[in-house]
């Protein structure tokens, strides 16, 4: 859509969005609204006791949570509006949509990418019980070997040390390396990447494989992949690192290509009952980890930033998104040669529902840092790192290593969903008229 169009469509949708509810509600509509905005606060202080609280403290809050956007509901209809609220709110939805779009820009500009020749000896490891047994389901291995490559299938049955397989590779004179499984795998065989000096393949074999899709990979298709070894492009991206003490003890880092976990989900993911019933366990220990009754304080420095006393921090290998809930959990950019960090420390319902704000809720810090330390009360935390459930001593240091990594690509790849812009409307209204009046052949101010 043209974004002038967009921009005009987004101010008239938003103008019908507040007209239907004065028009058919009147004076009720500010009391429609509040009582709204009520439920979700009601809702997400109800969340926060489910989580924070055991027992019969528990059960009552589930039903708050449930019973708050019913009770909602009823209100609404037995008002006699529950369709004027319905058809105003899909206007309004319609409104940000087209706002959004009428705000996008190209973005900032991608990561160079240059044209390589393919490679004389690659080699790949692969993991066959990664994403469900994608290895075998799509024939990885025999595709692989087709193109030119030598293959490594582990045998679940006898762990190996992937690291060692990618070092003996290289000084048997591999020219590549690649990975077909988790994240925690890619991490390892790309530290060995930078470490030797050679470039590093992801095949999408994984089961939520953030780091391809960060990458603009094909998730579905993790075959597709392979044509890095014949059509490839190459690109430089950074890498995390996470180290014990600071400055860390030479040998002592561990690569991570998405992020580190601090906090109460890292110490869930610890306990060895979590792989056999995740959301009892999650459930169990929850509370106690919430509410500080158990677990290390923790005390996070990033840059200039302090967060004392967090439930959970993330530490990520560049920034995901916020504010954007359809590209939750993307990153823009792997080249932005900083670390995202996110703190979160609800201490009651009242800051629970102030979650609500996003990235301006007081529960929320969200910061940029090119290092990070984790300090806590503990001779030792729980961490998570790209999946994998470690325990580390403290003080914790991660640092991002900008450029790090020669990432080899598929030059035809689907690519990584473009960012929502924050919606301005503001921005939005001088689009549509500025726009319009240089259309007409005037020039905009």
């Amino acid at each position: 859509m043209d974004r002038r169009w967009a921009a005009r469509l987004a101010l008239a949708a938003g103008t019908a969005a507040l007209l239907v509810l004065l028009v058919f509600a009147g004076l009720r509509s500010v009391a429609l609204v509040g009582v709204g905005l009520a439920g979700l606060a009601v809702t997400a202080a109800g969340v926060w006791w489910v989580l924070a609280r055991a027992g019969a403290v528990r059960a009552l809050a589930l039903l708050l949570a449930i019973g708050a956007p019913v009770a909602v509901l009823v209100f609404y209809a037995v008002a006699g509006v529950l369709w004027v609220v319905l058809v105003s709110l899909a206007l309004w939805v319609l409104a940000v949509s087209a706002g959004r779009t009428a705000l996008a820009d190209p973005g900032p500009a991608r990561t160079p990418e240059r044209r390589v020749a393919p490679p004389k000896r690659p080699f790949l490891i692969m993991n066959p019980r990664s994403g469900g047994g994608k290895v075998g389901r799509f024939h990885l291995a025999d595709k692989a070997r087709a193109l030119g490559a030598e293959v490594v299938v582990l045998d679940p049955a006898h762990p190996q040390d992937v690291a060692e397989l990618a070092r003996r590779a290289v000084d048997d004179g591999a020219d590549l390396l690649g990975v077909a499984g988790g994240d925690g795998t890619q991490a390892l065989v790309a530290g060995v990447a930078v470490e030797l000096g050679v470039p590093f393949v992801v095949i999408s074999a994984g089961t939520r494989n953030h780091f391809a899709m960060d990458l603009g990979l094909d998730r579905e298709d993790p075959s597709a992949c392979l044509q890095a070894l014949t059509d490839g492009v190459e690109r430089r991206v950074d890498l995390g690192f996470i180290g014990v003490g600071v400055p860390p003890a030479e040998g002592r880092e561990r690569v991570f290509v998405n992020n580190a976990s601090f906090g109460a989900y890292a110490a869930v993911v610890q306990s060895p009952a979590y792989r056999a019933d995740k959301a009892r366990t999650t459930l169990q220990m929850l509370p106690d980890l919430l509410t500080h009754h158990t677990g290390p304080r923790l005390k996070v420095h990033a840059d200039s930033v302090a967060i004392d006393g967090p439930q959970a921090v993330l530490v990520s290998n560049n920034p995901y998104r916020l504010g954007d809930p359809a590209g939750l959990g993307y990153r823009d950019r792997l080249d932005s040669g900083v670390l995202g960090v996110l703190g979160v420390k609800v201490d009651n319902a009242v800051q629970a529902a102030s979650m609500l704000r996003g990235r301006r809720g007081p529960g929320l810090t969200s910061a940029t840092a090119q290092e990070v330390v984790i300090d806590a009360d503990a001779p030792s935390i729980p961490a998570g790192v790209d999946g994998e459930a470690l325990t580390v001593p403290v003080p914790v240091r991660c640092r991002i290593e900008p450029g790090a990594l020669r990432v080899r690509l598929p030059s035809h790849r689907p690519g990584v969903p473009r960012a929502a812009p924050p919606m301005n409307w503001r921005r939005v209204r001088r689009q549509a008229l500025t726009v319009g009046r240089a259309a007409a052949g005037r020039a905009p101010r």
